[in-house]
């Protein structure tokens, strides 16, 4: 399959020669490199050329789809690298619960929140839990996603955590999109254990993590440390064990308050440290002299009501800034990046084209995807959005509430939401 796109309005994040560096922070983040009145041309799934019109050398009669993007802006998929779309059961009754004024803390000690998830998980069969994953998943490509990490976390026992990992295997070798997968047991803590707390994370280390790793079933391993959940120590303890299993950290933290969890992903080098709706200075320093990667959930804030995480602050001081959705059932049940993009750019104070190299590139780099996918470079794969006819990339944000995608192509395909 042959495909080019010419008279691009704009090209965004068109990287060319050998200047890629990743992840985009400071001149790059705020200036993303772009290609204006240009073309695009992939083959076989794989980006094969780009650049001003003026340049272009590939013979229309030999591609096998002819599109004319004039007016229209091109940009790499989105990539989101924090969701937990594989659950059993929504929890709208607990959205009315908040709007009648409950808490998020407050519905998790009645019994509510993630341990409602994994109550109803528990019941699921895998191929239950597939095929309602695998429809949520398709409409999130249609909304422009092209590479997703998927997190455990709603089994909280060995049976159920490796459920839920099995069927995000599946869903990496179905999807045509590339899938990561995170081990997240230590995503709350479950009733017979409320007591015994340190006895659960004995659990997770002694048995889950190795019946984990023998399967090879992740990635990632994640831990929420945060207010009434994990303990820096006991995260410490979880880390440990799971670096010695070849399981790359990721964390949860700062989302409820602030918990120590910034500096343990440090510590540890951790690929990313997500919400941080509440940070310090000293941990904006922090990451400043690491490789982590903070990564900002502004539709958990939106829909719980939480404060945003200082997203303006974090890029003018040069950090590598990216966005996800956190998709969920519970706190974020949208997995929509261009409502993001809106968050981002209103919460956020950042830029559309700053938002939208957080929601692309810095997204790949959260994943260990970046020489896949994330920008347009030779080789990479030919994931990206055409967007209808726009004025301005800041249009996106601007016009919320309805897609301005008017194609997504995967592997340089055109994406139909049935396939």
């Amino acid at each position: 399959m042959k495909i080019l796109l010419k008279n691009i309005d704009v090209l965004w994040l068109s990287e060319e020669g050998n200047n890629k560096v990743y992840p985009y922070v400071r001149e790059m983040f705020s200036n993303p490199p772009r290609i204006e009145n240009a073309f695009l041309f992939a083959e076989n799934g794989v980006v094969k050329g780009f650049g001003h019109m003026s340049v272009m050398d590939v013979k229309e009669s030999h591609c096998d789809i002819v599109l004319d993007a004039r007016n229209r802006h091109v940009f790499p998929g989105f990539c989101d690298s924090h969701t937990h779309v594989v659950f059993a059961k929504t929890r709208e009754s607990e959205f009315v619960d908040k709007i009648k004024g409950l808490s998020y803390a407050e519905i998790a000690r009645r019994g509510g929140g993630i341990l409602n998830s994994a109550r109803a998980l528990h019941k699921a069969s895998e191929e239950e839990l597939y095929e309602l994953a695998l429809q949520r998943i398709r409409q999130l490509i249609s909304l422009g996603t092209t590479a997703i990490e998927i997190k455990s976390g709603y089994g909280l026992t060995t049976s159920s955590e490796l459920k839920i990992l099995r069927v995000i295997r599946s869903l990496k070798e179905t999807l045509p999109i590339p899938v990561r997968s995170t081990f997240l047991g230590a995503h709350a803590f479950p009733e017979e254990y409320q007591n015994k707390r340190d006895a659960y994370v004995d659990l997770i280390v002694q048995e889950m993590l190795p019946a984990v790793a023998e399967e090879n079933l992740a990635d990632f391993v994640d831990v929420f440390c945060d207010e009434g959940f994990f303990t820096p120590e006991q995260t410490e303890k979880i880390f440990e064990t799971a670096i010695k299993w070849g399981l790359r950290p990721k964390i949860h933290a700062n989302e409820l308050g602030i918990t120590g969890g910034v500096r343990v992903a440090v510590k540890y080098g951790a690929v990313s440290v997500d919400h941080l709706e509440h940070l310090t200075n000293e941990e904006i320093d922090l990451l400043a002299n690491s490789a982590t990667i903070p990564t900002a959930l502004p539709g958990t804030s939106f829909f719980l009501r939480l404060p945003y995480a200082p997203m303006r602050k974090m890029v003018d001081v040069g950090l590598p800034l990216a966005l996800a959705s956190d998709f969920n059932p519970g706190s974020c049940p949208s997995g929509n990046m261009q409502f993001i993009w809106t968050l981002a750019c209103i919460y956020g104070r950042l830029l559309p084209e700053e938002a939208l190299v957080a929601m692309t590139i810095n997204g790949a780099c959260a994943m260990g995807l970046q020489d896949k996918v994330g920008s347009f470079a030779l080789g990479k794969t030919a994931n990206f959005i055409l967007s209808k006819p726009l004025p301005s990339l800041a249009f996106i944000p601007y016009y919320y509430g309805v897609s301005n995608i008017e194609k997504v192509f995967v592997n340089g395909f055109p994406w139909n939401l049935n396939e």
